[in-house]
């Protein structure tokens, strides 16, 4: 099976506000932009992107309380079923010495859970290979790219000189 390409424009800022800037003017010209790549998270992008708030917080109340749920109901199930000891005059049910445990199961669900749905979500995982379009946006340079296919190449460059992008190249990813 062939892999499928993109052939992509972008340009590359040196400061978030250039780039938030860009992007405004980008929303006003109605260029739909591909991807907005930046080496750390910047407060104000995602609405201006479009972008909704992000789900994850509902999967990670999920696999917490399955994380409860799951050491309470084990730690019942094994003192008062499987193993019942009256220890250190401690009755077969004691619920105030579960809480350390179920703390605890409940951090370990959510955090693990949290990863893998975030992971999955977003293509990502062990032997995957995502195509990088230049080394330096993960350390210091702030990215606007634009697909081909949706956008005149030569507007999209004039685009990105106007709005003070640094570079300007192409690449097929």
């Amino acid at each position: 099976m062939a892999k499928a390409t993109k052939d992509v424009i972008y340009g590359l800022y040196n400061d978030e506000e250039v780039l938030m800037k860009a992007v405004k003017v980008a929303n006003e010209k109605h260029l739909e932009i591909m991807e907005v790549f930046t080496p750390f998270p910047v407060h104000g992008l995602d609405p201006l992107l479009g972008f909704e708030e992000s789900r994850l917080h509902i999967g990670g109340f999920i696999y917490g309380s399955l994380g409860t749920m799951t050491a309470f109901l084990g730690m019942t199930w094994i003192f008062t079923k499987d193993w019942p000891v009256i220890f250190g005059g401690k009755p077969y049910w004691a619920v105030p010495s579960f809480i350390p445990i179920t703390f605890e199961l409940t951090v370990l669900f959510a955090a693990i859970g949290m990863v893998v749905t975030f992971y999955i979500v977003n293509g990502m995982g062990p032997g995957i290979k995502l195509p990088i379009l230049d080394n330096r946006i993960t350390d210091d340079k702030f990215c606007i790219a634009f697909d081909k296919a949706h956008i005149d190449a030569s507007v999209a460059e004039s685009f990105l000189k106007e709005t003070g992008a640094e570079e300007v190249s192409s690449k097929i990813i």
